[in-house]
């Protein structure tokens, strides 16, 4: 009785569990995952950054005041010809560019626009990511639960043979010794359920923990839906978007580099009260006005050296792009080697699997007989036990390497 209740609740357990797909997950972690909204933080701020340099082109009004005291008394004090006693200044100033270099604004522009497509890049780079890793602990999870059902119907079959065995060996047909072994035969496959079910019950926490969900409640996992996918060409990847994003980088970063170097021109001035109250102070009310320009004439070759360095940065660029591109061609190769490789293991283990069912059917048969030997039985049991984890883990190869083509399954 003790081993139908067993049975009962392991099976009502799966029967009426909430059942999940993996695109719940996955959307569950998008949702959840700070990397989304700190990018997206990322994105407004670089929307100022924007807004700063055409605010910088306006007008820049400063107002300041400042009031200096310099006592001179019997020959103690700062020379009144340099300190003046003293001063009070009230002020307000105001400067405008007037001449700012148009390859100047564009070459700063033009930097903001590639930290753009670098954040959006980055963005569907840490999407790519996170739908890779649930995908990998998903069909971890659902690899168990299926090692799991099967055992628990093998369980099913040996739970019902042993009444068989327990009658037939109290009719002396089969001797005490026979019995025993098999009791023990089952007596480890339930401590096999037990196993998986906890295991099972870490790989969901593990998969609920990577999706920020907090809900403890043993669910079902739905047959992960990974098909092949057509992939685009690499070069118009996300991932090889990245190496075309370094290299605008390194370029715009290089145009930076003349700014300083082109003259600019501004105006400026400022109107208040400037004041030593030497003599009529009331009357040292005024403005001021004049224009200013700046140009570097020599730096000691710090430009050359700069432009220098952006050339290596391009160099080192393209040694990584060009090593991406070998390793990406390489996996995808070495990929579908592996599917066609799985394919024709399973038809090996299926065609096996079928001479297995046949026979143990026919020893089942022969048991209630007493014309089989316990030792036979067990060891057909235990083959299809192998040859159905081996499709189990074949299935789990084939859904980790479609999880990993999906992840490359990533246009620009």
């Amino acid at each position: 009785m003790r081993y139908i209740v067993f049975l009962f609740l392991g099976y009502t357990s799966v029967l009426f569990a909430q059942e999940r797909d993996l695109d719940f997950f996955i959307k569950t972690a998008l949702s959840n995952a700070p990397a989304f909204r700190d990018l997206h933080n990322q994105v407004a701020i670089n929307r100022q950054d924007s807004l700063l340099i055409r605010a910088s082109l306006r007008p820049q009004v400063i107002a300041g005041t400042a009031v200096s005291i310099a006592p001179h008394k019997k020959g103690f004090g700062y020379d009144v010809a340099i300190s003046n006693g003293g001063y009070l200044s009230t002020l307000i100033g105001v400067s405008q560019p007037v001449f700012v270099p148009k390859q100047n604004l564009t070459a700063q522009f033009n930097t903001l626009a590639v930290q753009q497509k670098g954040l959006d890049n980055a963005a569907r780079l840490t999407e790519q990511d996170l739908r890779r890793t649930v995908g990998t602990q998903y069909i971890t999870a659902y690899s168990t639960a299926q090692q799991l059902t099967f055992n628990r119907e093998t369980l099913d079959l040996l739970q019902r043979q042993e009444l068989v065995f327990k009658r037939l060996t109290e009719q002396n047909i089969y001797r005490q010794t026979d019995y025993l072994t098999f009791l023990n035969a089952l007596r480890q496959q339930e401590t096999t359920v037990q196993q998986l079910e906890v295991q099972y019950r870490n790989d969901l926490a593990t998969l609920n923990y990577l999706c920020g969900i907090t809900d403890t409640t043993r669910v079902a996992l739905a047959v992960p839906g990974l098909q092949l996918p057509v992939l685009p060409p690499v070069e118009h990847t996300v991932f090889y978007q990245k190496y075309t994003i370094d290299s605008l980088q390194i370029r715009t970063a290089d145009q930076l580099i003349d700014n300083p170097y082109r003259p600019t021109v501004a105006i400026f001035g400022d109107a208040g009260f400037n004041s030593s109250f030497i003599s009529q102070g009331w009357k040292n009310f005024g403005f001021s006005i004049g224009i200013g320009a700046t140009l570097i004439i020599s730096d000691g070759k710090q430009r050359q050296l700069r432009h220098e360095k952006s050339v290596l940065l391009e160099n080192t660029r393209q040694g990584y792009s060009r090593f991406f591109l070998q390793q990406y061609a390489q996996e995808i190769a070495q990929a579908r080697q592996q599917l066609a490789a799985l394919d024709q293991l399973d038809l090996s283990v299926k065609a096996q699997l079928q001479n297995i069912h046949l026979l143990i059917e026919a020893t089942g048969r022969l048991i209630r007989t007493g014309d089989a030997r316990v030792l036979d039985y067990l060891i057909a049991i235990s083959n299809e036990l192998n040859a159905q984890n081996q499709l189990t883990l074949n299935q789990t190869s084939r859904l980790q390497i479609l999880n990993q083509l999906n992840f490359r399954n990533a246009p620009e």
